[in-house]
């Protein structure tokens, strides 16, 4: 597979994206809030609104006010939900910009209304201890909210994808804390990605896909599982022979055995593949498999050829398809003790970026 590529490259299928989205929405029945965090999960937040948008979403949810405020100079303006809590030199920047704040504490609600107030979401912990008021807690507030009504009101599952009885107790406070509020805020939303995929329908009157939309699914017995969208691939820059005894690359972790062909690929861990792959994951060399040699460098990973037949220049896929095989995100980080969100977020601003639609 040879292409005018000199270094690592990650190809973004924009069709997937849109295809994985309109999965979503039809399995939930009520509107999307993507979450385009961290740049779309390292995708490209941009880019990831060009293929959500014909979709119709509610909104778009991000972790920070810049990301907001990338958004609306990139023309966006669908509600954005910011699901950090923020402290108060950030409100007047969030008001400005237009942006829904998550709330949960009295003193964020205050602060919030003092700076002339706007749309905003009341945030509730049931059970993840990360962000928002206790379920238990909310009846406080009762007062201060029924003067300030929020927009809406959420939470979020801490193990949507284990088969036990945490979502069904997560969900219970939830109704219990919004039945705690003078009135029923016009939007509730708690599913992700993970719930969405197991439970269908939603009972709430928004859903939070997140992961799902970027190609990576909740396990084989899901329900719907998402197309690839990332595919990461880097150019055979240098092919060498080898004799037995002889070492691949840092500490030499690797000795050949036998004689050996190993090339070498113009992509390393600062471009976010990970260095756990050393000697224990595979490449894709025209649709076959090929196994690393020795440990990933910093900016060069060692592949051995020896059966695989291709040339200086050639293309090699990391993550995703080539011909009929995908080296999906979740085995790659599988492999080497990683979350497939630690892995997609990881992959690295050098990297060149390209878009497709297929």
């Amino acid at each position: 597979m040879k292409h005018s590529l000199t270094r690592a490259r990650i190809e973004i299928d924009l069709g997937a994206l849109r295809r994985n989205g309109a999965a979503v929405a039809r399995r939930a029945g009520v509107p999307l809030l993507p979450m385009i965090k961290a740049d779309a999960y390292g995708l490209g937040a941009e880019a990831a609104v060009r293929a959500f948008d014909p979709l119709e979403p509610w909104g778009y949810g991000v972790a920070t006010v810049a990301e907001g405020e990338e958004l609306r100079r990139a023309g966006v303006t669908r509600p954005v939900v910011v699901f950090t809590p923020l402290l108060e030199p950030d409100l007047p920047r969030a008001r400005g910009a237009r942006l829904t704040p998550t709330l949960g504490f009295p003193s964020e609600i205050e602060a919030w209304r003092n700076t002339g107030g706007g749309p905003w979401h009341l945030s509730i912990d049931t059970g993840m201890s990360r962000a928002g008021i206790p379920w238990r807690e909310v009846r406080t507030i009762a007062p201060l909210v029924e003067s300030f009504m929020p927009e809406g009101a959420f939470s979020h599952f801490h193990s949507a994808e284990l088969d036990d009885a945490t979502v069904r107790t997560q969900e219970d406070r939830f109704r219990e804390a919004v039945a705690a509020l003078p009135s029923r805020p016009r939007l509730l939303h708690m599913a992700n990605s993970a719930a969405i995929a197991r439970q269908g329908r939603s009972a709430w009157d928004l859903v939070r896909p997140g992961i799902f939309l970027y190609g990576v699914g909740s396990g084989r017995a899901a329900a719907i599982q998402p197309d690839n969208v990332v595919n990461l691939r880097a150019p055979i820059v240098e092919i060498r022979n080898l004799e037995a005894g002889d070492t691949v690359s840092y500490d030499a972790t690797l000795r050949v055995n036998r004689p050996a062909r190993i090339a070498t690929l113009a992509v390393g861990y600062a471009d976010g593949y990970p260095r756990g792959r050393g000697n224990a994951g595979s490449v894709l060399v025209s649709g076959t498999l090929a196994p690393i040699a020795g440990l990933v460098t910093m900016d060069m990973t060692m592949i051995d050829v020896t059966t695989v037949k291709c040339v200086v220049g050639d293309v090699v896929t990391m993550i995703g398809r080539s011909a009929d095989t995908v080296l999906t995100v979740e085995r790659v980080a599988d492999q080497v003790g990683m979350s497939p969100y630690e892995l997609l977020t990881g992959l690295r601003s050098r990297v060149e970026r390209s878009y497709t639609e297929a």
